[in-house]
């Protein structure tokens, strides 16, 4: 499937269980970036995953890594695909290091098609040490007969020297001003880095980039911190989503702003559904 050419870049709210309906329920429904674990150990979550997608979702599973340290094995993130009729599923990765990535991520393809076809779109992130090996891995992943997406991760610290491998705006710029984006390819962004959602008042240029997911308008929110639209974006030390509990009513109203200031960012028409 070839990259989508649209307006915006679609936002996935991430938040917890209890308040997938506050929060996550899409209007109309578009992309969710899904946890294959908590698919698998929560009927709640699942169940509201699966809706999502009978609503016309495109539901994206993730392969763990990023809350558990470590990816699920191949057979439990199909598992968990066919439990909310995922669309795509992102293939285990390990942080900044391409050739790993590469060699993880194909072996799983491997596994995948074995047990089920071409069922699934696959995703693979593109990580590495330097930018050498970035180059090297990105040219990998576009011409191997596996991958249908690549997946950028977040910038999560300052990097004066510019790196395409730690600057995921210089990345996407590069990729643009270099004519390297293959119409072949799903492109996604992994979380919000350490600019939050004013990167994606740059990246939504990228007509080419498909999605974006974060927790942080959620989390800030429960804490009571508002997002700017135009910034600064100062995001303190925070829970993981999975530890944030229950949020206080009082805080919805922010919350909703949040990933209101968010989409805006993003150019995303997508509103959060109302519980009928």
């Amino acid at each position: 499937m070839g990259s989508i050419v649209k307006p915006g870049i679609d936002f996935s709210v991430i938040a917890p269980t209890a308040h997938l309906k506050d929060f996550v329920a899409q209007e109309p429904a578009r992309v969710h970036h899904v946890a294959a674990q908590r698919v698998l150990s929560d009927e709640s979550y699942r169940a509201f995953f699966a809706r999502e997608a009978a609503c016309g979702a495109e539901v994206i599973i993730d392969n763990g890594l990023f809350e558990l340290g470590h990816a699920l094995p191949t057979p439990r993130l199909v598992e968990a695909a066919l439990a909310v009729s995922a669309r795509e599923i992102i293939l285990p990765d390990v942080m900044r290091d391409g050739p790993a990535t590469l060699k993880a991520s194909e072996q799983a393809a491997r596994e995948i098609g074995d047990l089920s076809g071409d069922a699934f779109r696959l995703c693979a992130v593109l990580h590495a040490s330097n930018d050498q090996e970035w180059r090297r891995t990105y040219t990998s992943l576009v011409s191997s007969d596996w991958a249908g997406a690549i997946a950028l991760p977040a910038s999560r610290t300052p990097d004066p020297a510019g790196q395409l491998c730690r600057t995921r705006w210089l990345a996407t710029a590069y990729l643009e001003d270099h004519g390297l984006v293959s119409d072949q390819m799903v492109y996604r962004l992994l979380g919000l880095g350490r600019t939050g959602h004013l990167e994606l008042i740059e990246q939504r240029a990228h007509r080419w980039i498909s999605s974006v997911d974060g927790a942080a308008p959620v989390i800030l929110g429960a804490m009571g911190i508002a997002l700017a639209p135009e910034g600064p974006y100062e995001k303190p030390s925070t829970p993981r989503v999975e530890r944030l509990g229950p949020i206080a009513q009082e805080r919805f109203a922010l919350i909703r702003q949040n990933i209101a200031v968010v989409r805006a960012a993003a150019g995303s028409p997508v509103t959060i559904a109302e519980d009928p």
